[in-house]
């Protein structure tokens, strides 16, 4: 317990060990609402006010509650209920007892709960369940310290590694009654707090599987309104994603449309974006059409990492070492950085177009925060991490010395929350807070994602878009008049070359904005390439044209107080910028990256509040940052 707290990912290193054929077949009707939820969903049709030129909304599709088989052995408790109050702007009770609450309040939330048992730890800590014999039954309910939370991962994993050695012995943890009547309270929790133009729901769960040696190949579902399956599709049912691809086009066209989100590419060993299919056999335009229609975007953010990109396949990025996680979801071991990046997948996803005229990569970017405590953890200085009962002492997450270490030789905690951010928030561009309109900007990827704060963003690209705007009253219906917005393609216009809109408004809690970036990604002779461009600088300063970098503004951290330079930075940035190296035949994408002035870490903050010099190999300070979706160049 004290020196390695290797305890993330448990479960799915269990889940991994259970490959066994589905004991049911996924349901093929539709749920049906209770009358108040049903009353409550039609009470929230009446008039929204939209605006053409879309508002900027915040929120998050990845959030466990007392209904994931992990976070309820994490010690939480809390329902659906209370993580849509929370995203609300109430307080509400973690694990540990201490009342969790954010500075600001979220514009839209989708619970998704792990599909495979959902509500089954539940269940066997009910007394009066027919499980109540079961033999988890004592581990389960003694899960109400860290040390009963680590016990009881154990034993479920033995449960399972005993049913993989003898393929015979039946999973009786699985039981689709209890997963329906779980699945029922998610439906119903939704509609209920569902408030079209004010907060919006989606209905959504956490498809959770991975490959053979725990390689991450995670995915949130999220439907587009009420009508969804009697039963969500699990690692139960099939590992295969594209079988869950194939389950969600029959729901299409049945009427229940979503999409699946993949989250932590970054711990998926070059899985997550590989250059085959799931068999191992190369990718095609069939393949690539299906990946595409149930996957537009992917969360390139979130507590367990930024997936944007590493500097191993950024070397010329001086920002690609942030917030990185290297191991694999549900491993200690390390995940390979090809296939397993944002950027990287885009530029092979081009890479293929150029050779075979299919491209499975053409994805948009949001955020989340992968929450077990019902809440997500978006603030540095305001920070309680993932796990509930787990990881909540500082102590625990590795930031200050264990109690008994000696004070001239601090020993730490070991373990995967060390890496672990308050991440992340995505971002879309609406016409208004309904789910029919954030769900169409999910779909034609006008989304963006942060690291945190609620930085805006927007990215235009148009063949007609000039200087003039950056003063036009009317810039951004200009804007969408000449051109396209993040997430779309840009088709030539002869030899013309583009000019490209960026602008970004900080979040008013947090720092001020450094600097503005487009990065671009190309393909050349056969080869991928990418250069990192600065646009616009904070506090006067311009940007150097033979660096193609801002110059430092100055701004500072105090390490033992955490003050930061309040005089520097920027309340907005924004810029008119044209390629230079642009050539009309060549496939290309660019995307907006803003980062913030530096501040401190939230694991500098529990050194302070602690008394202890900050842990040398954690960094002490943190440039949060927010990106565009990009446009796609396609000649």
């Amino acid at each position: 317990m004290k020196k390695a707290i290797y305890w993330a990912g448990l479960l799915l290193i269990a889940a991994a060990c259970s490959e066994r054929p589905p004991t049911a077949e996924p349901g093929s009707g539709t749920a049906a609402l209770s009358e108040e939820a049903s009353s409550g969903a039609a009470a929230g049709k009446r008039a929204v006010e939209s605006n053409p030129l879309r508002n900027a909304y915040f929120g998050d599709t990845h959030i466990h509650t007392v209904l994931s088989v992990d976070a309820y052995l994490m010690g939480t408790r809390r329902t659906p209920d209370d993580a849509y109050e929370f995203a609300r702007g109430a307080a509400i009770e973690h694990a540990s007892g201490f009342m969790m609450q954010m500075k600001k309040p979220l514009d839209f939330l989708a619970v998704s709960d792990h599909g495979f048992y959902l509500g089954m730890m539940r269940e066997l800590d009910d007394e009066n369940s027919p499980y109540a014999l079961h033999p988890l039954v004592p581990a389960v309910r003694a899960a109400d310290t860290a040390e009963g939370s680590i016990a009881a991962f154990q034993a479920l994993i033995d449960h399972l590694r005993n049913r993989q050695e003898d393929p015979a012995l039946e999973d009786d943890l699985d039981d689709r009654g209890v997963a329906r009547s779980a699945w029922q309270e998610i439906i119903e929790s939704a509609e209920r707090h569902n408030d079209p133009g004010s907060f919006t729901t989606f209905i959504g769960y956490e498809y959770t599987t991975s490959g053979p040696e725990f390689q991450n190949l995670h995915r949130n579902v999220i439907f587009r309104g009420s009508k969804v399956p009697l039963q969500p599709f699990s690692r139960l049912d099939s590992l295969n994603p594209e079988d869950l691809w194939a389950w969600m086009d029959t729901n299409r066209a049945n009427g229940m449309e979503a999409i699946a989100i993949p989250h932590n590419p970054n711990g998926s060993d070059g899985w997550m974006f590989a250059n085959t299919d799931w068999a191992g056999e190369p990718m095609d335009a069939n393949y690539a059409e299906t990946r595409m229609r149930n996957e537009p975007l992917v969360e390139n953010t979130q507590v367990k990492g930024t997936s944007d990109t590493h500097p191993l396949l950024s070397p010329n990025d001086e920002w690609a070492n942030f917030e990185l996680m290297e191991l694999k979801v549900a491993s200690d071991q390390p995940s390979r950085a090809p296939g397993s990046y944002v950027r990287e997948a885009w530029l092979n996803g081009m890479a293929m177009e150029d050779r075979g005229g299919f491209n499975p990569y053409r994805f948009g970017v949001i955020g989340a925060s992968d929450t077990h405590n019902a809440a997500g953890s978006f603030e540095e200085d305001n920070y309680w991490s993932k796990t509930g009962l787990i990881d909540i002492e500082p102590h625990m997450r590795g930031s200050v010395p264990l109690p008994d270490s000696s004070p001239g030789n601090p020993e730490y905690a070991q373990g995967a929350s060390q890496y672990w951010g308050a991440s992340g928030l995505a971002g879309v561009w609406a016409e208004s807070n309904t789910r029919d309109d954030i769900f169409d900007a999910f779909r034609r990827k006008e989304t963006f994602s942060t690291s945190g704060p609620h930085i805006k963003v927007r990215f235009f690209a148009g063949f007609d878009i000039d200087e003039s705007l950056l003063a036009a009253p009317d810039a951004i219906a200009q804007a969408y008049a000449k051109g396209v917005p993040m997430g779309a393609d840009l088709p030539a216009d002869g030899e013309r070359a583009p000019r490209f809109l960026a602008w970004a408004a900080r979040d008013a809690d947090t720092v001020a904005l450094q600097r503005l970036q487009i990065i671009k990604g190309w393909v050349e002779d056969g080869g991928t390439h990418e250069a990192v461009i600065d646009i616009a600088c904070s506090d006067g300063g311009t940007v150097d044209p033979a660096t193609q970098r801002c110059p430092d503004n100055g701004a500072t951290v105090n390490l033992g107080t955490c003050s930061v330079s309040a005089d520097k930075g920027a309340a907005e940035l924004k810029a008119v910028w044209q390629d230079p190296n642009f050539d009309p035949a060549q496939r290309a994408f660019y995307y907006v990256r803003v980062l913030e002035n530096p501040k401190c870490r939230w694991s500098t903050w529990d050194a302070i509040r602690a008394g202890v010099a900050p842990r040398p190999d954690m960094q002490a300070t943190i440039q949060d940052r927010a990106w565009s979706s990009p446009i796609w160049y396609r000649p």
